[in-house]
């Protein structure tokens, strides 16, 4: 798992010691092709890493206004917004195929700026350029369309 950890791009640069206070409190699960992972509008906590499988991203999920925000795989993540807010999830993630997932509730974050808060700020300087580089991704597919 440590390793699956440093490979993620919000992890980089932190410490053993700060990946370990994260590590504590992980849980792992399973889901199978077509779970529901995570859904629009109801509330969450928990951030999500991506050990094997896939995942579909979308807003208005099975709707005829369906929108396919994004496909993740090994080593992708979701959830980050938890971490930083606390209101409903923006979208709704499915298993496209059997997945492991590893998730984090936001208080193991919160430990963690409690604990070492110098690893805390690598971890939301990480997280803020993730979210930019999705946005930029987000604008450019938008842009494209008209």
């Amino acid at each position: 798992m440590h390793a699956l950890m440093q490979g993620v791009p919000i992890f980089a640069g932190l410490d053993s010691q700060g990946l370990d206070l994260l590590l504590q409190r992980v849980q792992e699960m399973t889901a199978a092709a077509g779970d529901l992972v995570i859904r629009e509008g109801e509330l969450g906590n928990r951030f999500f890493l991506i050990g094997s499988g896939s995942v579909r991203v979308c807003k208005k999920f099975d709707q005829t206004e369906e929108v396919e925000l994004a496909r993740l795989g090994t080593r992708d993540f979701f959830g980050e917004m938890c971490i930083l807010e606390t209101l409903p999830r923006s979208a709704t993630v499915h298993a496209v195929v059997p997945s492991t997932l590893f998730s984090l509730p936001s208080a193991a974050f919160y430990h963690l700026y409690k604990s070492r808060p110098e690893q805390y700020c690598i971890l939301l300087l990480n997280i803020a350029r993730d979210l930019s580089r999705r946005l930029r991704h987000l604008d450019e597919a938008f842009a494209a369309r008209h």
